[in-house]
This record gives C-alpha cells, sequence and structure tokens, in this order.
C-alpha cells in the first residue's frame, strides 16, 4: 500500500510539473512575440489570449494612450472588426440548422421588394454566395446612411460575375444577411448575437451598444502617424463590424469555436468555397489546410485597432491578439504574430 501511494504521490508531481511547463511555455511564447512587436515604434499596445487544452493564458503589454504607461488589462474593450462577421457566420450556420434558411435560396424570396438586378443572366444571389464573399456585391454599401437607404443602394448594384464562381471581399453582402436574420427568426440582430452566442457562453463584456462606462473601458486607438483615431459609429444591424469585446470573453469564445460536440460549431466550419489550392471560405471563416490540419481565421480592422482570432482544432489552440493601432500592413504584421507565437507554443 504504502509502495502505490508513493507512486501516486510522483505520478501527481510528474503532472503538476508538465502542466507548469505548459502554461511556462505560453506565457513565455507570448512575452516574446509581444516585446518583439512593440520593438516596431507604430504598436503601443498589444493583448494576448490564448486557448489551449483548456487552460486560458492572457497577457498585456504596452499603453494605450502614448506616453501615459497605461497598460490594457481584462477590462479593456477592444473593437472587434470584421471579426463580427463570424458571429454573423454562427447564427447563419444556426438559422440553417434550424431549417429557417437553406444556403441554395435566392435570397429575394426574404427581400420586401422586387430586385431584378440581383442576380447574373439568369443566375441567382444564394444565402451560400452571401457567406463566402461570392455574391459579386460591392465592398461596402453603395448607401449606408441608415437601413432605408442601404435598400436604395441595393437597386443600384450591379453584378458582373456569375455567383459563387468569383471570390471579391464584400461588407455589403454581411449586413444583408443580418437583416435577413432578423426577418427569419423575427427579431433585432442584436438580439440574436445575445441570444445564440452571448447568453449561451456567458459573454457579458461583449457587446454592440455601449454604456456609459463601457466607453471608457473603450480603447481609443492610433494610425501609424501616431494620431488618434475615432471608434466605429455603427448605423446599419452589424453584420460585418460593431462587437466590441474583451480579451476574457474573447477566450470563451474560442472555447466555443473549438467545441467539436457543438452542431453549429461544425455546421460554421465546413468548406464551402474553394480559393486557391489550400485555401477556403466557411461561413465568414478563412480556412486553411496546412499538413491536414484545418486552420479557422479572421481578421478585423477599424479606424484605430485591429486583431486576429485563429482557431487551431487538431492542436485545440486558439489565439486572439489585438493592438490599438492600424495602418495598411498591421493586419500582415499580426499574421505573422500569430503564426511566430502557434510555433513557439507547439516547440
Amino acid at each position: 500500500m504504502k509502495y502505490l501511494t508513493t507512486i501516486l504521490f510522483f505520478t501527481l508531481l510528474a503532472c503538476k510539473s508538465v502542466h507548469q511547463t505548459n502554461k511556462q511555455t505560453v506565457e513565455n511564447a507570448i512575452t516574446n512575440n509581444a516585446v518583439q512587436l512593440l520593438e516596431d515604434k507604430r504598436f503601443h499596445s498589444v493583448s494576448v489570449a490564448v486557448f489551449k487544452d483548456g487552460k486560458t493564458t492572457i497577457k498585456h503589454f504596452g499603453e494605450l494612450t502614448i506616453g501615459k504607461g497605461n497598460k490594457p488589462n481584462d477590462s479593456t474593450l477592444y473593437e472587434l472588426a470584421s471579426v463580427t462577421k463570424t458571429f454573423t457566420g454562427y447564427i447563419v450556420a444556426k438559422a440553417v440548422l434550424d431549417k429557417k434558411i437553406n444556403l441554395d435560396d435566392d435570397i429575394r424570396i426574404y427581400l420586401d421588394k422586387p430586385y431584378p438586378n440581383l442576380e447574373f443572366k439568369g443566375e441567382p444571389i444564394k444565402i451560400k454566395h452571401l457567406i463566402t464573399h461570392t455574391s459579386g456585391f460591392p465592398n461596402f454599401p453603395i448607401k449606408s446612411e441608415n437601413k432605408k437607404a442601404f435598400f436604395e443602394g441595393l437597386k443600384l448594384i450591379k453584378i458582373e460575375t456569375k455567383p459563387g464562381e468569383v471570390y471579391y471581399y464584400s461588407n455589403t453582402a454581411p449586413e444583408l444577411t443580418a437583416y435577413i436574420l432578423e426577418k427569419v427568426y423575427q427579431k433585432p440582430y442584436e438580439e440574436l448575437v445575445m441570444d445564440f452566442v452571448l447568453k449561451p457562453n456567458k459573454m457579458t463584456q461583449t457587446k454592440f451598444t455601449l454604456n456609459e462606462n463601457d466607453k471608457i473601458r473603450l480603447v481609443k486607438g492610433y494610425n501609424d502617424k501616431n494620431e488618434l483615431m475615432p471608434n466605429f459609429n455603427r448605423t446599419l444591424w452589424g453584420g460585418i463590424s460593431g462587437l466590441h469585446s474583451t480579451t476574457t470573453d474573447l477566450v470563451k469564445y474560442l472555447k466555443l469555436q473549438l467545441d467539436k460536440s457543438n452542431p453549429i460549431v461544425n455546421e460554421s466550419h465546413k468548406k464551402l468555397y474553394k480559393e486557391g489550392s489550400d485555401f477556403w471560405e466557411g461561413y465568414h471563416w478563412y480556412i486553411i489546410e496546412n499538413d491536414e490540419e484545418l486552420i479557422y481565421r479572421h481578421h478585423g480592422g477599424i479606424y484605430g485597432m485591429q486583431n486576429w482570432f485563429v482557431i487551431y482544432p487538431k492542436q485545440n489552440i486558439g489565439i486572439s491578439i489585438l493592438t490599438n493601432t492600424s495602418f495598411n500592413e498591421t493586419g500582415e504584421i499580426l499574421e505573422k504574430v500569430v503564426d511566430k507565437l502557434y510555433d513557439d507554443i507547439n516547440k
């Protein structure tokens, strides 16, 4: 009995040691990559969240206000920008499973007025084209000052390629998608995000509409000339952008996206459109095939901040990185940081 007790003691000690080593590896990888990023003086702060094998590591670096030394923290609110589209994709996946919509539906069956222009030589735009950037819609809505104007702008769109054949990034399509989701569920899009994503995952710090206290915690970002930039002003549904969140809530979202038992996640991770030899579009996910491993990711960029949100299901790892800087090369730089961080974690 004493012999078995001794074995158990050393086994538990070894497990604890391995856990501490793994956690230290993640922390060191985050710190090394964040410090290296901040050597580029165009960057002022960076927050990194890693969810690996059920364990969370969050670290913050730099300063939110130039010269103030006010480091971000777990309560800091960032604009998610286009990462909001992954929430839209998730709700579309739920709507498909709920049989509220079909990916092959002509989008015009959900519109109140006829739009004969929303087709190409008799080929209609379908739901799946909206969520894979293959609809032929322009990048930005022709009119976006309000929802009524948005539909006026839809009448002016000219589709010049067969839907489903050409990838062209569109912020117009996800806004129309959000409207369609409102139509089929008979609820405002903001409530759909709350009911289907935020509440079930206890993401209490993720929201579209901010109160006065939230606004104090909201990051004010910079461009590469150290000029303070405005926050995004949402005038439409929010299918493309408008969500704000903290690193602690984003960890919960990482955990959700790594949940292989969740049928909505599995549906939203399906490969719907192939772009190139190893690149797919899912439900607003960019899916990369890398040595038999699928990587799901999305970039978000707005006037004064950018972020990358990346899922590695095979390795059970999720990474979210956010910074209070935005300029042309920011996304590419952050992408390299995420790739290097992932490699360092898996050494």
